[in-house]
């Protein structure tokens, strides 16, 4: 190609250069992958030329002779090059680009204005806004134009810029904008056409949640536009209206609240829109509703109008049944597609406290219960569903009076979509009505285990899914009266011969097991040759989530699961997962994350198992952070590692230390594992740091003697992690230093029992914090080592425990059933303090105690 001629404007493409370019576009325009991947090793040589842009920009504004699409594309691929190559661009190529953008914003086709608008907010969001100073008031003076086209491109590209920079827009870095941009767009709410209307009202959006200045100063004659735009026949428009309505009540209720009796009613007409977009957009209103407080004022006298419009939404669509294939019942036997499977997050081990959940999660849990997964885009079932649930959990019992006599209905309905939307409503109040609901549930629950066999598949998985809601009664109540049907049915879900059925009973059983704990214990063996009968029949995507309902249930039963013919079942497919894995293979998560409850609840049963796994741990942390220091290093050569790998391995050694305890002593002596939690430890992810303290406290209670000579090292390092901003970190680094202070406290104890005379004359400094140390842990041998010690150090130095002997009653106190010997050791010393001082003493003295030491230690030794 010939380079650009001196003087921009005149530039003009070279015939040649023009018919390789349109030739390249029609190109990329086939279906053929191997097309494809030509097409775009062509793009990536035409970059290298200058002008190469400049033919892009002429095919988009000046080629009118081409079709629409070729064109588009032509904008598409210079929107590309802007994102990855602007600032390479030459002076002249980007002011010719700039100036056939604002020529050519008023295109008379629909997707040329569109391509150009695209255009033109990509470039403003490179930086360009401060560079292209007459962007913003080029495109607000266009808004006047007398022709439709160029107003209604100029008005496109303005949407995109405030969708897409609104941040720097409400800044001091352009002279605030705003102030004129958005009186401007509030006189177009009433402008003729609608798709303007709709524009108008999409750009101020943009600002409601930022509460800016500038549209703050014309609050009501927004929200008065907006109620004259409610009936409005284009549903675009209605969209927009809604969604302002929704964002001004988390912002501005104060000034809705005058109206909020006609935006109700009004909410509960677009509720039940014709166009779903627009239904959806209004239906968000009641769940933002349900989080303010003047909610159950507001909506109490609607609820007998409201109720049955959230009910009806929960209906499946026709279009939902096409997409969710409603008619293929039997789909066991068809592999998965690989976007199907959406990427999981892998929770990191945090210790003590279960439901700890700010490791990254799946945005927001509440949604992903009401989950019908291939739609998992958000849609009006979702949506009412949620929003009877949040507002179950505001209303509580009083909402039944309006849902009952609508169940009724739906529950036993012979069309199968509507018994399924009443199975769903049940679910839907379960949290928060359950208190009213209990005195249906006898009739209830037997009902819907018997759906559980429906000839729908989409019927029986969310059967599952309610039973799973209600789990928590099932499992009050004596085990052969629901528990028992319902287990034995749920497992015959696991293996229904189709996919969403497996998945949703999977799911529920999950939760069941978290319920019933060990009320599981009789009905191991039945349930483990479910599970381990669906490893042979499950594809990928449910296999994720049968790990997860094992070591969900290794949690549960715990010990109870170490008998040899359980660990016979249950071993042996999970190891061949194990072995068929690569090491960069996501599906090690889940994985890796059951076997961690496996190891804990087997104890010494995983013993045949820990060699292996324990290695592969420790390689995957290793290879991790030697990838981590490549890109470090060459960020351009290497790419970043994945850290996953390592929290889960990590996980996993946990698992590993809490289940085997001294029985990993070995295995950590053949290894680098310390050297390796050093330098996690200091890693800049927090959940990185998290696990590897996690790991650091059950290594300190398995085999303290590998950790010890690392404690100068790590103690620092726990010290800068104390900080509640990483709840998480926080908290396993102090549990980390808790259990690293037991087993010092041990040692001083036991140092103290085999040569008193060298320790006791410190007794004083360590006494108090050894006392509340060891006071919180169980009886067991090694407390009862370490007591003995200091009983000896205190017959050698007994003044040495004076100052504090609360400290030292209070531990003594810990003890349930220690030995006959040491507790006359106690005894002995208890006694011993009570008479030096005398009785009036004692009685001072022991009037500062806590109610449950003082009776404890009369009861047990006599004081």
């Amino acid at each position: 190609m010939p380079a650009a001629s001196k003087m921009e404007y005149e530039w003009k493409p070279d015939e040649q250069g023009l018919k390789q370019i349109l030739q390249l576009l029609k190109e990329s325009q086939s279906p053929d992958t191997t097309t494809q991947r030509a097409v775009q090793q062509k793009l990536e040589q035409l970059n290298r030329y200058p002008d190469f842009n400049n033919y892009l920009i002429f095919v988009l504004t000046k080629l009118k002779s081409e079709d629409e699409p070729t064109r588009s594309l032509s904008g598409l691929i210079l929107k590309n090059n802007v994102k990855a190559h602007f600032h390479n661009f030459p002076n002249g190529v980007t002011d010719f680009i700039k100036s056939e953008c604002l020529n050519n914003i008023g295109d008379s086709s629909p997707l040329i204005r569109a391509t150009v608008g695209i255009l033109i907010t990509t470039i403003a969001s490179k930086g360009e806004l401060q560079n292209w100073p007459e962007l913003l008031p080029k495109l607000c003076s266009l808004l006047d134009s007398e022709d439709y086209n160029t107003c209604e491109g100029a008005f496109g590209a303005l949407q995109k810029i405030c969708e897409d920079s609104a941040e720097i827009l409400d800044s001091d870095v352009l002279d605030r904008p705003l102030s004129i941009m958005i009186p401007k767009f509030l006189q177009f709410f009433k402008h003729s056409s609608p798709k303007i209307r709709s524009h108008a009202v999409a750009c101020v959006n943009q600002f409601i949640m930022s509460r800016t200045q500038a549209l703050m100063l014309h609050i009501d004659s927004f929200i008065e536009n907006l109620f004259a735009l409610a009936g409005d026949e284009e549903p675009e428009v209605r969209k927009n209206v809604c969604r302002a309505l929704v964002m001004l009540l988390e912002v501005r209720m104060d000034r809705l609240l005058p109206h909020m009796i006609s935006i109700v009613d009004y909410m509960l007409q677009r509720t039940q829109d014709q166009d779903e977009n627009v239904a959806l957009e209004a239906c968000e209103f009641w769940l933002t509703l349900a989080d303010q407080p003047i909610c159950k004022d507001v909506l109490c006298r609607h609820l007998t109008k409201l109720i049955p419009v959230l009910v009806n939404g929960m209906k499946y669509a026709e279009i939902d049944i096409i997409l969710l294939k409603g008619d293929v019942e039997e789909d066991e036997a068809i592999p998965d597609s690989e976007q199907d499977i959406r990427p999981r997050f892998h929770r990191s081990r945090t210790v003590a406290q279960q439901h700890e959940e700010d490791g990254i999660e799946d945005d927001n849990d509440d949604d992903s219960d009401h989950d019908d997964d291939t739609l998992s885009d958000w849609n009006l079932r979702k949506c009412s569903a949620a929003a009877l649930d949040v507002l179950a959990n505001v209303f509580r019992d009083e909402l039944l009076p309006h849902i009952l006599p609508l169940l009724k209905e739906l529950l036993f309905h012979p069309e199968w979509a509507v018994k399924e939307s009443g199975i769903l409503v049940l679910g839907a109040i379960a949290e928060g009505c359950m208190q009213g609901m209990i005195p249906y549930l006898p009739e209830l629950i037997p009902h819907l285990i018997q759906c559980l066999s429906n000839k729908k598949a989409l019927v029986r998985s969310i059967t599952c899914w309610t039973l799973s809601r209600y789990a928590h009664w099932v499992v009050s109540q004596p085990p052969d009266t629901y528990l028992k049907p319902l287990m034995t049915e749920l497992l015959k879900r696991i293996l229904d011969t189709n996919k969403r059925v497996q998945e949703a009973a999977c799911s529920a059983f999950a939760t069941l097991e978290e319920e019933a704990c060990t009320e599981l214990v009789p009905y191991l063996a039945y349930i483990l040759d479910t599970l381990v009968f669906a490893f042979s029949k499950y594809q990928h995507k449910n296999l994720l989530i049968l790990y997860d309902a094992i070591g969900t249930l290794a949690d549960s039963v715990g010990h109870h699961l170490n008998k040899p013919e359980y660990i016979q079942m249950l071993m042996p497919p999970l190891i061949q997962k194990w072995n068929i894995l690569k090491d960069e293979d996501k599906d090690l998560f889940p994985l890796l994350e059951c076997l961690s409850s496996v190891a804990t609840a087997l104890q010494s049963g995983f013993l045949p198992y820990c060699e292996p796994v324990y290695q592969r741990c420790v390689n995957l942390v290793q290879k991790t952070l030697a990838q981590a220091m490549l890109h470090n290093a060459q960020p351009d050569q290497y790419e970043a590692p994945d850290k996953d790998f390592m929290i889960v391995a990590l996980d996993l050694l946990s698992g590993l230390a809490e289940g085997l305890g001294g029985n990993i002593e070995q295995l950590v002596a053949c290894s680098n594992i310390l050297t390796l939690m050093y330098q996690c430890m200091q890693d800049k992810m927090p959940e990185v740091r998290q696990s590897s303290f996690a790991l650091l406290g059950d290594l300190t209670k398995a085999c303290f003697q590998h950790v010890k000579p690392c404690i100068a090292d790590f103690m620092p390092i726990l010290g800068t992690n104390l900080n509640p901003e990483f709840i998480s970190v926080c908290n396993n680094a102090t549990w980390a230093i808790g259990e690293i202070s037991i087993q010092m406290a041990i040692t001083i104890g036991r140092l103290g029992y085999v040569c008193p005379q060298e320790v006791a004359p410190m007794l004083q400094q360590f006494i108090r914090p050894w006392c509340t140390s060891l006071r919180n842990i169980r009886d067991n041998e090694e407390k009862d080592s370490a007591f003995r010690g200091i009983c000896t150090m205190i017959s050698v130095n007994p003044s040495g425990v004076v100052q504090d002997f609360i400290f030292f009653c209070d531990a003594v106190a810990s003890w349930i059933s220690p030995k006959d010997d040491l507790r006359d050791m106690f005894c002995k010393i208890l006694h011993g303090f009570k008479n030096q001082v005398g009785d009036d003493n004692w009685r001072r003295f022991s009037d500062q105690f806590p109610l449950p030491l003082k009776e404890r230690l009369a009861a047990y030794y006599g004081v």
